[in-house]
């Protein structure tokens, strides 16, 4: 029971994430919140748990919601605007570290070894997060209403190495590739 304080101060300190946006615009023109990245990202991974029986469905869908904690108190970095010398993963790792503080340590390790599992993409499950994570993010660039001059050919390039594993993913890519074009070719017009 002393651990249920713990857990609600933890779910009021990552409400923060509701407000930290992305460079992503939903249909409406609002950006994106990182939560809702996440929320949508989760949704995905369960929906295609049918398409991916080797991995550990239940598991991919935690590691999603996790994955960008770490943007918690220094906000999102565009894939576009990073660069070596940004520091992200270490920005991000102390934030993982000061918010996981407010939890249990058996509860925060599960989730700091989820983030950690992510963000080293070695495992089935951490290199379909990875994958679904850029899909999304694709699928939300092509769906929404963006500034006039969002480059819609970045995307292209985007995150493709992670969709060269699998038959399924390789079709989702090229599916989410069409809709970028379509973007492209009306934005051109």
């Amino acid at each position: 029971m002393n651990n249920i304080n713990q857990i609600i101060e933890f779910i009021k300190e990552i409400e923060n994430l509701k407000s930290v946006t992305r460079t992503a615009w939903t249909k409406t023109g609002r950006r994106e919140s990182t939560a809702e990245h996440s929320w949508r990202l989760a949704m995905l991974l369960m929906v295609l748990e049918e398409d991916f029986k080797d991995v550990d469905i239940n598991k991919a869908i935690k590691m999603s919601l996790v994955h960008d904690l770490g943007e918690l108190y220094d906000g999102d970095i565009s894939a576009k605007l990073q660069s070596a010398d940004d520091n992200k993963s270490h920005m991000e790792e102390i934030a993982m570290k000061r918010m996981l503080t407010t939890l249990p340590e058996s509860l925060s390790g599960k989730i700091y070894d989820l983030w950690k599992e992510y963000n080293e993409c070695s495992t089935k499950e951490a290199k379909l997060v990875k994958a679904m994570d850029k899909l999304e993010t694709i699928v939300q660039h092509n769906q929404g209403k963006n500034p006039d001059d969002f480059d819609y050919e970045f995307n292209l390039k985007y995150g493709k190495k992670y969709f060269e594993y699998d038959d399924v993913l390789k079709s989702m890519r090229n599916i989410i590739d069409k809709d970028t074009n379509d973007s492209i070719n009306l934005k051109n017009k």
